[in-house]
Order: structure tokens, then sequence, then C-alpha cells
């Protein structure tokens, strides 16, 4: 019986918290492995601030807002520098201050962990394949019009937003429901070598700059799902097959509630889990809204943004651990 295809998760994925320092500073990751990222998302803790997007593909100081549709800035100012085991900020506010306290998501580029991040210029066309190098089917695409901004969201795929996920997004930047348009994926599903797009400028502005971020899971090591929210505080379990390092959710079946973010750096431990939002500035909050299991995720409120009744939520996950590890050997709980 194969319990995981990645054994080790922290060579392919990391969460890392430190402190500000007005002088900037060079963050190590603290894994027992070294890991080069190719994307590092970064958001303030203790103060308002934007989540800022950077990845190796586009370039370092080539940077986007979660909570936003700015186009894409360039800043020498903030993440100045990706290393062999982490990343250099300087002493911007929103990435390194004298007492702030910040948090980064890393994670690495590789078919292996199934990621891949892919740049474009849009041709308003409908039906238009985009190649990848996943060779799987993607589960999750994350888009950004990278030229343009007033109007254009973040545009996100997901494989269990609905029946027919191919006819639906959402929008990483705000808090609307899943909506139903052929003009963004062309109603096609995604395949093992290209996605698809229609003819919205958000995703395929013509002659614009694009890039998208995509996944497919890989057992042990990474979960896109669904799961309905039963409205009690003893609240719904998410089997992941793995003790989660990150967890993101959000309510896809109706509007009002964002994109919550949990992982198991910030606080360490059960049940104070508290959530940072992607599609807004604000700070940490101080809701203890989920476990972190040894083999999954359980819902410990009843609040909108995870656990209303009757309601559906997707989600995105990443392994600090395999349930069951290639030897057979399982996790603990935290």
């Amino acid at each position: 019986m194969a319990y995981t295809e990645i054994d080790n998760p922290e060579l392919y994925f990391q969460v890392k918290t430190y402190s500000g320092d007005s002088s900037g500073q060079a963050i190590t990751l603290d894994g027992e492995e070294d890991m080069a990222p190719n994307l590092v998302w970064l958001k303030r803790r203790d103060a308002s601030a934007g989540g800022k997007i950077n990845d190796t593909v586009r370039g370092v100081n080539k940077q986007l807002v979660t909570n936003n549709t700015n186009p894409e800035g360039t800043d020498t100012n903030q993440l100045t520098a990706f290393g062999s085991n982490g990343f250099t900020v300087s002493d911007n506010t929103d990435v390194s201050t004298d007492g702030g306290t910040y948090v980064a998501w890393c994670w690495k580029e590789t078919a292996t962990a199934g990621f891949d991040i892919v740049t474009y210029t849009g041709n308003a066309t409908d039906d238009t394949d985009i190649s990848h190098s996943l060779s799987a089917v993607p589960h999750v695409i994350i888009i950004k019009n990278r030229d343009q901004g007033s109007g254009y969201n973040w545009r996100v795929y997901h494989h269990k937003n609905t029946s027919a996920p191919e006819t639906d997004r959402l929008n990483l930047n705000d808090t609307n429901a899943t909506h139903d348009d052929a003009s963004y994926w062309s109603d096609e599903a995604p395949t093992s070598s290209v996605f698809t797009l229609g003819t919205d400028s958000s995703l395929n502005g013509n002659t614009e700059g694009h890039v998208a971020y995509l996944w497919t899971e890989k057992q042990g090591y990474s979960k896109f799902g669904s799961y309905t929210g039963n409205g009690d505080a003893d609240g719904t379990f998410v089997y992941t097959g793995f003790r989660p390092a990150y967890v993101m959710i959000k309510q896809s079946s109706t509007s009002g509630e964002g994109w919550h973010i949990f992982d198991n750096k910030r606080e360490g431990y059960n049940v104070d889990n508290d959530p940072l939002v992607a599609n807004t500035s604000n700070a940490e909050g101080t809701s203890d809204m989920i476990d972190l299991l040894s083999n999954g995720f359980k819902s410990r409120t009843t609040s909108e943004a995870n656990n209303e009744s009757g309601e559906t939520y997707i989600y995105m996950a990443f392994a600090e651990a395999p349930f069951v590890n290639s030897n057979g050997v399982p996790c603990n709980a935290r």
C-alpha cells in the first residue's frame, strides 16, 4: 500500500515565522533539510498589511498583493533575494520592521511536489491553451493579470468548487461566492499538459502579462478538496492523509466570507490556531477556528468562515508530515 508520495514535505513547502529588524535581514527556513523557495508569500501578523507574493519566475523584485487588484509592482525595498534555504528582506514595514511579527509561506517549484509557476501573454481569444509542466492534471490554478489593475481580480480554479468546476471561478482578493461564466476557463477542464482560457481580461488580457500558480495533489503531501459545514462547535472533520502545515479555507457557496489561512508555526498547538485572511490587509485574528490533526483538520467553531451548516467550503492544504510514511510509520498529532 502506498501511504505517501513524499516522505519529507519540508523539501517542498515550509512555514517560517520571524520578527522584524529595521536593518533588514536574511531569513533562514527552519527545516532539517535546506529548501530554496521559488514562491514566497509574506504576511505581517501584528499590524495591517497586504499579503505580498514574490516568485523566482517573475523576478525577485516583482511583487503582487493578494488583497487587491493592483498590477505587478517593482519594489527593491521589500523581498530582495531568494536564497538556498530562505530569502532576504529589507527594512520595509510590510516585511521587516522592529517590533513587527511576520509569517512566510514558501513553496518549491517542481513537478515532484505538484507545483508549477507559468507566465504567459494573453490574446483575448476564446479556447486558448496554456502549457504547464506538472505532467498531471492541475487541481488548483490561481491567476493574476500582471499588467492591468482596476477591476482585474485574482482568479481561482478549484477542482472541487462545484460539480463542473471548469465552468466556475472564485476571486482570491474578495469574499464573493463561486461564479459561473464561460469567459474564464472556456468551460474546459485542465489537462495534464494545458489549462484553457476564455476571453476574460483578468486572465487572458490581449498582449498583457499574466502569472499562473498551479498545483496538483500528491498523496500524503497536498490535498485540495471540499466539505460541508455542520454548524456545530464539534465541527466537520476533513481527512487529508497528513498532518497539515498549512490550510486555506474559503466558503464557496455563499458570498461574505474570505480566504482564511492557518499554519503550524504561528501558534503551534491546538486549539489556538489563529487565522490570517488572504483577501484583506487585516492583522492576525484571535479566533480559534480549527484543530490541525495527524491526518487532517477539524472545525472547532460555528463560524460562517469555516463551518456554517449546509454551506460548501473549498480548501488547500499542505503537509508537515504524512499520516503514515512510506515505511509504514505513523505520525503523531500536535
